[in-house]
């Protein structure tokens, strides 16, 4: 008895000591800096939730205490990091550490479970979804494959842009209203799909009943899914489902994914048949893909990790060239010299006796300036997705725990008066000159607005493909202005509906932007009547024949 007592006492002495070394070993670490204003339960929360955009007011607490420093969102700690060389640090050396992504709601309900591999948890099944997405979906050599879809839907687009503004227009009025930022919308949509899904849902001419039913259900996942759930920060609040945010994401989910299951049926009847029609599109690969064997490895059924990918890359595509592109605008009009320039170099490589091709990027190195300043101002991610480390690590000498979620400010990081003079003043040369060699494919970590590190964007390509080819199209056919004397308004707010990246905007509402055709009669006709054509030479080749008109006529975008 005396013996057995004499290793219990042993046993809970070797249990405080192991404990109490413990705990003076974890009190030696250095911790990141705190943010002070916290409140209880809710944390540094009431700071984020005014009109200011959040990457904005971090950026500020940034100059208060410093590149580094920690803030409480309700119950989780939050890593922010607002200088390039600490962000390095976290993608680079801490790459695998900080490689998760936190739970959240969205994700479960809109995101099939977190079966998105963007929002999924690190492990075989992001690293084997994100394979397959890059191989058959992203990578150059498939990109090159599909420059004929891009080439396509840009006429498409351009030709309905057209028919909009000769529907519209009146005797006594040439102003036409178009929504632009729909326009560009449309564009980057049908892109997508057509590349993943094989559909098209039309444009602001054509398009009603289920497209516009698709559209809808699309804006609300990038609204929803955008949005501040309290159950994220508190996690018992879910129970209360405070602003009806979870029935909202279930309903939406149900009508996506009834338009995904519908076309993913469709592909399983034409890949029964046996009988081709053209080429294969994104869906077709991962039947083809997605064996018995790969989804007992993945723990999901073949269906859903179709369904989940396809739609997580078409959400991830869609929104964020949209938002870049319009940024893109704004800047050209309240920078009209700028704009001209940009004219001057595709009058001089393109011409007006031939469209603008994808062959002609490389030559438009100001219009890849400018594109690249455009990403540099205004990312369509200001703040990044955020990654949830897995393990303790350090960063900057300062120890960071296991669960710790990581904010990369990615539009502190792209204004650094240390990197970029005047880091506020849109002046595409310095990309010329002084930044020639940065580039934003996450190599140089002062320019990140992809991310970088293993979570990075992997639509790099893709999305600078739509970007270059829409704008350079854009800037060929038509000449504009802003209505008014003054600049348009571009000073930042949030949507009063959402604090979220994808709903960021302008100050005031879309502004109203003065374009003037430069298409020949002849050309127009030929967009509105005929169809396009293709003719394959190794890749398909598109021409058209753009002219002056003699009358200059102009539409009004809102």
């Amino acid at each position: 008895m005396a013996t057995v007592m004499a290793f219990l006492i042993f046993l809970c002495s070797f249990f405080w000591i192991s404990r109490s070394v413990l705990k003076t070993a974890r009190s030696k670490k250095k911790a990141a800096p705190k943010a002070g204003g916290a409140w209880p339960l809710i944390g540094h929360l009431h700071l984020l939730g005014g009109p200011e955009p959040s990457h904005i007011v971090l950026g500020d607490m940034a100059d208060k205490y410093g590149p580094i420093f920690t803030i409480k969102m309700g119950v989780h700690r939050n890593l922010v990091v607002s200088n390039w060389e600490i962000a390095k640090e976290c993608l680079t050396t801490n790459d695998k550490a900080f490689a998760n992504r936190p739970k959240i709601l969205a994700m479960e309900l809109l995101g099939y479970d977190r079966s998105m591999f963007g929002f999924s948890p690190y492990g075989t099944y992001w690293r084997q979804l994100r394979k397959i997405a890059t191989l058959e979906l992203l990578s150059n050599h498939r990109l090159e494959m599909l420059r004929h879809v891009r080439q396509s839907e840009v006429t498409t687009a351009l030709k309905e842009l057209y028919k909009f503004w000769d529907k519209n227009k009146t005797s006594s009025n040439d102003k036409v209203l178009v929504e632009m930022k729909r326009w560009f919308g449309d564009i980057t949509i049908n892109l997508i799909l057509k590349m993943i899904f094989g559909k098209s849902v039309g444009y602001m001419t054509t398009s009603h009943g289920e497209s516009e039913r698709w559209k809808k259900a699309l804006r609300d996942f990038f609204e929803l899914s955008g949005r501040f759930i309290a159950a994220d920060a508190v996690p018992f609040l879910r129970w209360f489902d405070i602003g009806g945010h979870e029935k909202a994401m279930k309903e939406t989910a149900k009508e996506l994914d009834l338009v995904a299951e519908e076309w993913l049926k469709e592909h399983k009847k034409k890949k029964a048949s046996g009988v081709k029609h053209g080429e294969e599109d994104f869906m077709d690969v991962m039947l083809n893909t997605i064996d018995d064997d790969v989804q007992v490895a993945l723990n999901r059924d073949s269906d859903t990790i179709n369904k989940a990918t396809s739609l997580g890359l078409t959400v991830a595509a869609s929104d964020t060239t949209t938002v870049t592109l319009t940024w893109a605008l704004s800047l050209l009009i309240n920078n009209p010299n700028v704009l001209k320039k940009a004219q001057k170099e595709l009058d001089i490589h393109v011409g007006k006796e031939r469209r603008v091709n994808e062959s002609d990027m490389n030559n438009l190195v100001y219009l890849n300036a400018i594109i690249k300043e455009t990403l540099r101002l205004y990312p369509a991610g200001p703040l990044s997705v955020p990654h949830e480390s897995f393990e303790d690590c350090t960063v900057g000498s300062y120890h960071i725990p296991s669960g710790t979620r990581l904010l990369v400010n990615i539009w502190k990081i792209q204004r650094d008066p240390r990197v970029w003079s005047y880091p506020s003043e849109f002046r595409p040369e310095r990309f010329l000159t002084t930044h020639k060699d940065f580039d934003v494919r996450g190599q140089n970590f002062e320019l990140i607005p992809f991310s970088s590190g293993r979570r990075m964007c992997p639509g790099v390509s893709f999305a600078l493909h739509v970007l270059q080819l829409t704008l350079a199209t854009l800037l060929h056919g038509f000449d504009f202005a802003s209505p008014t004397d003054g600049p348009i308004d571009i000073r930042e707010h949030w949507n009063d509906k959402s604090k979220s990246n994808s709903t960021r905007s302008f100050n005031q509402s879309t502004p109203s932007i003065a374009f003037v055709p430069i298409i020949s009669t002849n050309t127009v006709n030929v967009l509105i009547k005929k169809k396009n054509y293709s003719c394959y030479v190794g890749h398909v080749l598109f021409r058209f024949v753009w002219f002056f008109m003699n009358k200059k006529r102009i539409i009004t975008v809102m």
